[in-house]
């Protein structure tokens, strides 16, 4: 009995259904696989072909390559409709209408705190100041002994500094970091340690954490003339040109003599205001010549050198100089408020 001939004619009019009928490159690709790949129905006629009688082989294989030939262009016809009209789907979905008005992108803006520190380090390291980082875990040593505080003083209660055991405790002072210097440097020293300080306070003018900045000079002949000089350039230079500054007496167990400095008032010019309570001046700051026992803790010869210090507050210097009536405005995290800042 005669094997029946399959019927190419049949099958290339199929693949022409076919590859009409397929909309996505995908499905066109599922069709071609099924009639021309490694085991579709095209190289299956040629693995048949030994089943054929030998006198029709010749005309039978040569059909074959025919529909394979047909094959290949009916789906590269098809390939080329479906990439234009997929290609015009996707023109037509990321079209942009370039009459529209451009989107408008939000500026960030600075911190308070930042643009305070950036100016600070700016107007110091002009007048020769290094940057000194210190760390915000202290030891009881570092933060108040090394600093000729007494072991009765009330910076060290429970209520004002935040022990993390016996010995160890989140520091309270950026000094500490002027105690670390002095004990790895020698004299001329000229630093400036700005960083976060903790303490147990928490009102509209006060945070359990806050900024300090620090200032310590330490050299031969160092006068309080010196620290007054230094302190006059830094007042014209963050308040303007008008300002001056006053030392008034004042107590640090660090510095001796020790003085708080205040500003001419900057925005009224000193004549009294609101800001400045009516009385002209700003404190801004205390400051004052080391104290020798400090030296001395840190092993350096008192007779020989002596030096002064100077710290503030990041956010005071920033709620004085900005107008800022709350503390805790700097650290919500307000997008309205900062904003107020942008450059």
């Amino acid at each position: 009995m005669e094997e029946k001939t399959p019927d190419l004619a049949g099958i290339e009019k199929e693949i022409e259904l076919a590859t009409e009928a397929a909309d996505t490159s995908e499905s066109l690709r599922a069709v071609r696989m099924g009639y021309l790949g490694k085991g579709g129905k095209i190289p299956s006629l040629m693995k048949s072909l030994k089943d054929v009688a030998p006198d029709m082989r010749p005309a039978f294989g040569k059909a074959v390559n025919g529909l394979r030939e047909r094959a290949e262009e009916l789906f590269a016809a098809a390939e080329a409709k479906l990439r234009s009209k997929e290609m015009q789907a996707r023109y037509e979905r990321e079209r942009i209408d370039v009459t529209l008005p451009g989107r408008q992108r939000k500026k960030g803006a600075y911190h308070p705190d930042t643009l305070i520190i950036d100016e600070l380090v700016s107007v110091f390291a002009g007048m020769g100041f290094e940057i000194y980082e210190g760390r915000e875990i202290e030891t009881d040593y570092y933060n108040f002994t090394a600093l000729n505080t007494p072991k009765d003083h009330p910076a060290r209660d429970m209520q004002d500094t935040f022990y993390l055991g016996a010995d160890f405790l989140l520091r309270t002072q950026t000094s500490a970091g002027q105690v670390h210097v002095m004990e790895s440097k020698q004299p001329p020293i000229k630093i400036l340690s700005p960083g976060k300080v903790y303490r147990p306070d928490d009102d509209a003018t006060h945070s359990p954490m806050f900024s300090q900045m620090e200032g310590l000079v330490v050299d031969r002949g160092i006068t309080l003339c010196d620290l007054k000089g230094m302190l006059d350039e830094f007042a014209k230079k963050v308040f303007g040109g008008n300002v001056k500054t006053r030392l008034r007496p004042s107590y640090f167990p660090f510095t001796e003599p020790s003085v708080e400095v205040d500003v001419s008032c900057f925005e009224c010019g000193g004549k009294g205001c609101k800001l400045c309570k009516g009385t002209g001046w700003i404190e801004v700051l205390g400051a004052g010549m080391v104290n020798r026992a400090v030296l001395k803790n840190c092993g350096i010869d008192p007779d020989e050198y002596t030096g002064f210090a100077f710290g503030m507050g990041i956010e005071r210097i920033a709620m004085l100089k900005y107008g800022i009536n709350n503390m805790k405005l700097l650290f919500e995290g307000d997008v309205c408020f900062s904003k107020q800042f942008r450059a």
